[in-house]
């Protein structure tokens, strides 16, 4: 049987008296980009930083195909490349010194690290700047680089702590494209407190919240779970609450603002002919409708408040 590429069991980690992260499992078997998902404080930066060997854990254990990080570290590491939310670059130094520096850092034979670096610079794009000054790239070709170190040894794993945090639209989209490339061959853990970037470059999905594993599962299963369940109406004649939920289909109603209803439904009614008809019918002066999605906390909410039952 194959092993998988990464095996974390029962992983729980301590700071003074507060637990950051508490019983997270989680197996990646396969190619392809897995999200990690979950709100600033959530636990996410302590779980990369463990599972990358730069913290030790309180309890549990992480297995870097088949490595145990606490036991065998050096042949975990040499199966992982991580790219942490501040890329760790020396400006001073050109591209091609800041890999040759990297490359030696990983152990790369002195009889591969020219071709290594040669191919690495041509998978991230980067190969015409090989003699510029990291300072002098911009914010979209930092980022080339600092994913340039961390599959420079052809790692089974990489780890992307928000890639794209401070990228303007253009370099975002560069940037996507080149995850996607790189985790044809490899696994990659893309790490996001952004729902829409999880959404557009994930075939999975773990989500953390409050130190504790929420969701796992796959991008469809998240985003079936994530359907709109209530629509925000505008109207000039409001009726009260009640006369809302006796609409059929209408679960509930709430006011957000004098005039401002958000209105739940269940089931597969066309919920918003019914409310359009009925304003028209009862002169509620229908200005505004449209489907409101749930909001990523209200998510978090919901998926905490199940785990905990």
């Amino acid at each position: 049987m194959e092993k998988s590429i990464v095996r974390i069991e029962g992983l729980s980690h301590r700071y003074n008296t507060n637990w950051a992260i508490r019983d997270i499992d989680m197996e990646i078997s396969q190619t392809g980009i897995v999200g990690l998902l979950g709100s600033n404080g959530a636990g996410k930066s302590t779980t990369m930083n463990i599972l990358c060997g730069a913290l030790n854990q309180t309890e549990g254990n992480v297995y870097i195909n088949g490595f145990d990080m606490k036991k065998e570290p050096e042949l975990a590491k040499k199966e992982i490349g991580f790219l942490p939310q501040h890329p760790p670059l020396y400006m001073d130094l050109t591209v091609d010194e800041y890999l040759y520096y990297c490359a030696g850092l990983r152990h790369i034979p002195k009889d591969t690290m020219k071709s290594s670096i040669r191919e690495v610079k041509e998978r991230c794009g980067i190969a015409h700047f090989s003699n510029r000054l990291i300072r002098n790239l911009s914010g979209g070709y930092r980022q080339r680089v600092g994913i340039a170190q961390a599959i420079v040894h052809r790692p089974r794993l990489v780890v992307l702590d928000e890639p794209t945090n401070g990228l303007d639209p253009n370099q975002i989209i560069e940037v996507r494209a080149l995850i996607k490339e790189i985790a044809r061959e490899r696994a990659v853990i893309f790490s996001s407190h952004i729902l829409s970037e999880i959404q557009l470059l994930c075939k999975e999905i773990k989500m953390i919240e409050n130190g504790r594993i929420v969701f796992s599962d796959t991008m469809e299963a998240f985003n079936n779970y994530v359907e709109p369940h209530s629509m925000l109406i505008h109207l000039s004649n409001p009726p009260s609450v009640s006369e809302l939920e006796q609409i059929e289909g209408v679960s509930k109603a709430e006011f957000l603002t004098e005039r401002q209803v958000r209105v739940y439904f269940s089931g597969d009614q066309d919920i918003s002919e019914k409310i359009v008809a009925t304003s028209v019918q009862r002169g509620w002066r229908l200005r505004e409708i449209s489907l409101d999605k749930s909001a990523l906390d209200e998510i978090f909410k919901q998926l905490s408040n199940q785990t905990s039952k």
